[in-house]
């Protein structure tokens, strides 16, 4: 039950940062599954490969107080519109990974990852999850 929680957090979070902000593209047509597929990708790469960067970042991470972790959260993003280009799922930043990458690409995605952040927190917290951003509450 857990696990479907999850799914739709991160699913209901991407689409509120597609729906907020204007530079963040998800063209699903009438393809019900494909929402799905991106949550279920955004939380294969917070589960397997976020950990992993912010455990090499960490030296980075004390001397800049934290902050690299926002930086990590935009490139998770972004490693998600790029999968989806792959798997040709309709999810873009700015016209990226098809279009140019521009600081357009990077402003939109840091506030698309504040965005998945906040919304994914309220809802876990909303659903009564146990742990919230690995913190038990």
């Amino acid at each position: 039950m857990d696990f479907i929680v999850k799914l739709a957090v991160n699913t209901a979070a991407v689409l509120a940062a597609v729906y907020v902000l204007p530079g963040m593209a998800f063209d699903f047509g009438p393809d019900w599954w494909k929402p799905l597929a991106i949550g279920l990708i955004l939380g294969v790469i917070n589960s397997y490969i976020k950990p992993i960067v912010k455990l090499l970042s960490l030296p980075a991470n004390f001397i800049a107080f934290g902050l690299v972790g926002f930086v990590i959260n935009t490139g998770m993003l972004l490693l998600l519109a790029f999968v989806s280009d792959q798997l040709e799922l309709g999810f873009s930043v700015e016209g990226w990974p098809k279009g140019d990458f521009s600081i357009d690409v990077l402003t939109t995605a840091f506030l698309g990852s504040l965005v998945i952040s906040l919304v994914s927190t309220v809802l876990a917290l909303a659903l009564g999850q146990k742990k919230v951003l690995g913190v038990r509450v």
